[in-house]
């Protein structure tokens, strides 16, 4: 049997743990919360590397994007140079390709027209791939990073000027504690603080990393759709008594709920077996392909 696991500076409530068959081969998939405890992520990437098969990293992203253009995360980077022997991902392989096809697999084969719909995409810089594919969508974007990364109430408009902002505040954002840029911890588990409701009001899709859109989401979320990534079953339920129509998540259910980018792109490179650093773009679209993988797409309500 194979071994995923992911470790989470996330709340550690928000642990679990599925065997699941990919191709004939079982996979044990494991998520390890560390409640925002650096020290103690850093105990367990060293503990892991090279006894399981692939390690993911949650709760933190190793990047954030400006179009082609990356930039290392100071605090992520500590976190990876700890390990040495098992490839280690934190899902940007999968933002890239997965969440694309997912755009793509609403408008052709879910029939769910994006043309003309108003997207609040929370976070751009940490899944640009389907910021740029709801944009070519026709969708009409608000760009959210300098509210939910910042608490700056100022949305931005237009792609060019979000990518010029981008290009300029990353390589200082990057460089900041990343506590102060995302909720870890028991930051995670607090109620929901409304808060910008003019901007979910004016979007027919909420779009982005989970944890960023609960942040400040307001009770009433009626007729929205949200599209997001890891969701727990209490997460699920709680939309519903918003009002929330559509559910989509990019990665599927398994044991009950949608695991983040991380877990399922380690899952993929055990797959393939070939060294990590050797694995491209189209390399994770065939693997996709092969399994089949489709967005959970939820009617709640």
């Amino acid at each position: 049997m194979k071994e995923v696991v992911s470790i989470s500076l996330g709340s550690s409530k928000r642990d679990h743990e599925v065997k699941v068959k990919f191709l004939g081969e079982e996979v044990r998939i494991r998520r390890i919360g560390t409640n925002g405890d650096f020290d103690r992520a850093i105990q367990l990437l060293k503990e892991m590397d090279g006894k399981v098969d692939a390690l993911g990293l949650g709760g933190i992203d190793l990047y954030l994007y400006a179009g082609s253009t990356r930039y290392p995360i100071k605090d992520a980077v500590k976190l990876q140079k700890v390990v040495k022997k098992t490839p280690l991902v934190d899902g940007s392989g999968l933002k890239n390709t997965l969440e694309r096809e997912v755009v793509r697999y609403l408008q052709e084969e879910a029939d769910l027209k994006l043309e003309g719909k108003a997207v609040l995409m929370v976070s751009a810089v940490d899944r640009f791939g389907i910021a740029e594919a709801l944009h070519a969508a026709g969708c009409k974007m608000i760009f959210g990073d300098l509210i939910f990364g910042l608490d700056i109430p100022i949305a931005i408009r237009s792609f060019s000027t979000f990518e010029v902002l981008a290009r300029m505040l990353l390589p200082i954002v990057t460089k900041m504690p990343f506590k102060m840029l995302y909720p870890t911890g028991g930051e995670q588990e607090k109620e929901p603080k409304a808060k910008h409701e003019k901007y979910y009001a004016g979007a027919d899709i909420i779009a982005g990393d989970f944890l960023f859109i609960r942040r400040y989401m307001p009770k009433d979320m009626r007729g929205k759709w949200v599209l997001t990534n890891t969701v727990t079953k209490e997460d699920v339920e709680d939309l519903r008594q918003r009002g929330v129509e559509y559910l989509i998540t990019t990665t599927p259910e398994l044991g009950g709920r949608s695991f983040g980018t991380n877990v399922m792109e380690a899952v993929l490179v055990v797959l393939m077996g070939k060294p990590w650093d050797k694995i491209k773009a189209d390399d994770y679209l065939n693997m996709l392909r092969k399994l089949h993988f489709k967005p959970r797409i939820e009617k709640l309500n």
